[in-house]
């Protein structure tokens, strides 16, 4: 147990990898995450697992893919059968915890889109336990944990350890419709503050972009402030304490609604930013379920509301990126208070700082907003900053890691056996990933398709490769010639030997992939 380091893992949503100072953008102001950066080491070819949030947060827990911990798709609470790396923490001595959003469960308080097909005439079908091919209590009091009707009982807390956590004070939510133990927070400090959330309250401004809101919650209220604050009394209250510590820190944003409060909401001006490709180019023509998403929003179909990608104008995306670049130097703001915490608690040089999210944003990019079914870069690939003391300072890597490789690479620098069967990579050993292997699955159907989507994708140091379940058409694309992914070369004869070993590496991977819990219990 001795010399074992403290763990802070800062973790953001919907940030894509190209929005940080750190990783190369022009404008956004993030000198405390930059700072982490010049003390360790930023990954340059960092991926999700699954580029969504329910299933990419269960893969970051349990180390391992969607099709093995079961979350394949939003909506799938995270099975307690599943063993989590803060549980093996625990185990070893740890004291473990969590502010902010954790999303291991669903926190929407609506039903799923998924519907059972209806029985046929004259079968009998089965109800219960019998009804699906695997027995499961997901529908129990235990995976409702950050559900609304959880939250409007009488003096609701998590109860712990929730998945190996052994202190939490959750957010639930998006914008400023945030739940969970924040509200009694906000509630303490401002009883009218019904009067000052959401849409219908925000105050004046000349946005056009979807989701754009000017939120009337002050920013020394607003849930970035309030996760800020919780992190920093754990680590204070912990300044005396011996024990060892792992502290997730994760905020909400940036995420649609987009409605940095207070002084960030103008920080940005969206003149400043980037007009995306898609724009200023005629000469590309988008995969079908791109096109969909597109043409959804051009006939005037799609959802503006809601979570699926939808297309966008030039203007609307220059928007969105000024307000994201907005909420992502308030989280800046917020982790330069956490760390100054460190520093105060002398708790700085024995811990180890990690920056990431749980996948990106499209901003714009190929004339789509939010997030969907696209495996583009500005989805899959997020940042990752590995800050130790005893480590690298100032290093970048282009080594190729996920999501479910963090966990991993804790334990090993804790000095943690792994559970069998854990599937991610330590990111410091000599062996190293071929390709970044990428699963999404989602309830809702493809726009114009109206297939839901199950993509596989597989994304080397040189090419990107997605095959679609059920569909005769996939995505091929040479990111060194082609870097905005716009000459899709899955038919291409030219591109047929690269085509053919992708595939083959995408096979591997999934054998690689596979799940090999349980262990056998004896011979047959």
């Amino acid at each position: 147990m001795t010399n074992r380091p403290n763990f802070v893992l800062f973790i953001t949503d919907q940030h894509r990898a190209d929005y940080l100072g750190c990783y190369g953008h022009p404008v956004v102001q993030t000198p405390n995450i930059d700072s982490m950066a010049k003390n360790g080491i930023a990954f340059d070819r960092f991926y999700v697992a699954s580029p969504v949030c329910m299933p990419n947060r269960a893969s970051l827990m349990t180390c391992r893919m969607p099709e093995s911990h079961g979350v394949r798709m939003n909506g799938i609470p995270l099975s307690q059968r599943n063993v989590t790396f803060v549980e093996l923490l625990k185990d070893a001595g740890y004291k473990t915890a969590l502010i902010g959003k954790s999303h291991l469960q669903t926190f929407t308080g609506a039903p799923p889109t998924s519907k059972r097909p209806a029985p046929r005439d004259g079968y009998h079908r089965a109800n219960g336990d019998l009804s699906e091919a695997v027995r499961h209590d997901l529908n129990t009091p235990t995976y409702k944990v950050e559900e609304p009707d959880f939250w409007s009982g009488p003096q609701p807390k998590v109860p712990t350890p929730f998945y190996g956590l052994d202190h939490v004070e959750l957010v639930t939510g998006h914008g400023d419709h945030i739940g969970g133990d924040y509200t009694k927070w906000l509630l303490d400090q401002a009883p009218d503050a019904a009067s000052l959330i959401g849409s219908e309250n925000q105050l004046p401004h000349s946005y056009s972009c979807p989701q754009a809101v000017r939120t009337a919650v002050p920013e020394q209220l607003y849930s970035t402030t309030y996760i800020a604050e919780r992190a920093e009394a754990f680590i204070r209250d912990h300044s005396s304490n011996e024990q060892p510590f792992f502290l997730m820190v994760s905020w909400p944003d940036p995420h649609h609604p987009f409605n940095p409060p207070g002084k960030y909401w103008d920080m940005y001006n969206p003149d400043d930013m980037l007009v995306p490709e898609a724009f200023t180019r005629n000469d590309w023509t988008p995969p079908p379920h791109v096109t969909g998403v597109r043409n959804t929003r051009d006939s005037g179909r799609a959802n503006l509301n809601g979570m699926n990608a939808v297309g966008c104008s030039a203007r609307e995306a220059q928007e969105a990126q000024a307000l994201t670049c907005g909420m992502i130097t308030m989280i800046d703001d917020a982790v330069g208070r956490v760390r100054s915490a460190l520093t105060d608690t002398l708790h700085a040089g024995s811990t180890v700082e990690i920056f990431t999210t749980d996948h990106g944003e499209h901003l714009g990019d190929h004339g789509l907003l939010f997030k969907g079914a696209e495996h583009y870069e500005q989805i899959t690939r997020v940042p990752f900053i590995w800050a130790d003391p005893d480590g690298d300072k100032g290093r970048r890597s282009d080594r190729i890691g996920q999501t479910h490789d963090i966990g991993t690479t804790i334990l090993e620098r804790a000095r943690i056996e792994p559970a069998w069967g854990m599937q991610g990579q330590d990111l410091f050993s000599d062996i190293e990933r071929q390709a970044a292997f990428i699963q999404y699955a989602h309830q809702k159907g493809m726009d114009e398709i109206g297939v839901p989507p199950n993509i596989h994708t597989i994304r080397d140091k040189h090419f990107r490769l997605s095959v679609l379940q059920d569909m005769s058409w996939g995505e091929l694309y040479d990111l060194l010639e082609d870097p905005g992914e716009f000459r899709n070369l899955w038919d291409d004869p030219n591109a047929r030997p690269e085509k053919t070993r992708l595939l083959e590496l995408l096979v591997r991977a999934q054998l690689t992939h596979a799940d090999t819990a349980p262990m056998p219990t004896g011979r047959a």
